[in-house]
């Protein structure tokens, strides 16, 4: 059970007492992400999260670092395509630190040009890291060819020369426009009193300016392309993949058991079919992300060039499979299990808990208890898992991106359309 509380200026707050345990994970969730950026801006959401770690009015970088050691307390966080969030583990008894310490980076965080000029270029080494890293960079190149132009379709970090001329005036601006009080969830899960919770953020930022203008979001186009990225790499890194769906959508529990048992661990179909059973590939799996008006549902294959072609016939296959026979009742119920089991053991971990209720609270606007969502899962059926596969997994609308020695636009088309 979760309380709430919205303070005067429209900061939500969330939290829930978990009494037997001794910590407290505390998040700062800003509804803002690399979907809200336009082209000229690109990473700067994620510039922004990096410079709230270089020092406050009060607090130098290596002070916020040694506060934390000094408790045993671990700080962190990460930008998405459509939040930032923030968040610290403390024990219980340093609540009130844990914070003092995220409001003063939320609002008085310097921005001084010296720090931005060296974070500036901590993350143009991390642009180009990443390019060094195919099996991570194939999932923008897909995000790219599914939505195209569109904020969705464009990578969190930015890309080099956004990064490199950013000034501080952009971000000033960018960080006034979205840091506000209506964008802002505070999650707060563990050994800890909603109100002594409520008192200290309301003393923190009770005060912060807000504004009523809402966000607007431009729902996405998907296409249906394939995208090839030729690098001198051993391996071939392929996603496919079509759009997904949102939270809120009806239909989202059992896309995820489809996507449990066609790809989502290793009894999954994929993994055994073909890593398992004939050996084309060393990783595969799949995954589903969902965003405020879709979502996406993508699989990922690492493998020689010689067995691409085998092994994407057998990804069509199985899902073929699923849309005209469903599943098998051990697979069903298997499913089931696992995605009871995730959810009711990441209950056990405070941070989980926050992160639940922080994410619940700005996709769906309330926090779904979990006995609600298992009684979900488990109402599913046999005929749901084919009619949602046939409505949503259709072959041939599926997107392709590869980044590797591969390129064969005729194949896809074929196994495609078989």
């Amino acid at each position: 059970m979760h309380n709430e509380t919205v303070l005067s200026n429209g900061l939500h707050i969330l939290s829930e007492k978990v009494p037997h345990v001794h910590s407290v994970a505390v998040g700062f969730w800003v509804n803002v992400g690399s979907r809200d950026e336009s082209p000229e801006v690109q990473g700067i959401t994620h510039f922004i999260e990096h410079l709230m770690f270089k020092g406050t009015k009060t607090r130098t970088a290596k002070q916020i670092a040694e506060s934390l050691d000094a408790v045993g307390g671990q700080l962190n966080a990460f930008t998405t395509k459509e939040y930032t969030c923030y968040y610290v583990r403390v024990l219980d008894e340093f609540l009130e630190f844990a914070v003092d310490l995220l409001s003063d980076m939320l609002l008085n965080s310097r921005f001084a040009p010296e720090d931005m000029d060296r974070e500036r270029n901590v993350i143009l080494e991390e642009i180009k890291m990443y390019e060094d890293t195919p099996d991570e960079q194939v999932h923008d190149v897909f995000a790219r060819t599914l939505w195209r132009d569109h904020p969705l379709g464009r990578p969190i970090i930015g890309t080099e020369d956004v990064i490199a001329n950013l000034t501080r005036d952009q971000i000033i601006e960018f960080y006034q426009e979205h840091y506000i009080a209506s964008n802002i969830f505070v999650a707060v899960a563990g050994n800890v009193e909603h109100q002594r919770v409520v008192e200290k953020i309301n003393g923190t930022l009770g005060h912060l300016e807000t504004k009523t203008s809402p966000r607007t979001l431009e729902p996405p186009v998907p296409y249906s392309d394939a995208s090839f990225r030729k690098k001198d790499t051993e391996q071939v890194h392929i996603c496919a993949g079509v759009p997904g769906l949102s939270l809120s959508d009806p239909n989202i529990y059992v896309l995820q058991l489809i996507n449990t048992v066609l790809g989502g661990g290793l009894s999954s179909r994929l993994f055994q079919q073909i890593r398992e059973d004939r050996g084309l590939v060393y990783a595969v799996f799949s995954y589903h992300s969902s965003y405020h008006d879709g979502g996406v549902f993508c699989i990922y294959l690492g493998l020689s060039q010689v067995n691409v072609g085998k092994a994407m016939n057998l990804v069509f296959k199985e899902i073929r499979d699923i849309q005209k026979h469903g599943i098998t009742d051990v697979e069903l119920q298997r499913a089931k299990d696992q995605l009871r089991g995730n959810l009711l053991l990441s209950l056990e971990h405070v941070s989980s808990r926050m992160s639940r209720l922080g994410k619940s609270k700005m996709y769906l606007d309330k926090v779904i208890p979990p006995e609600e969502l298992v009684r979900r899962i488990n109402s599913i059926g046999n005929e749901e898992i084919k009619e949602v596969a046939s409505t949503f997994l259709i072959p041939e609308k599926f997107c392709l991106a590869s980044v590797g020695p591969w390129e064969d636009p005729e194949l896809i088309k074929e196994l495609k359309s078989k």
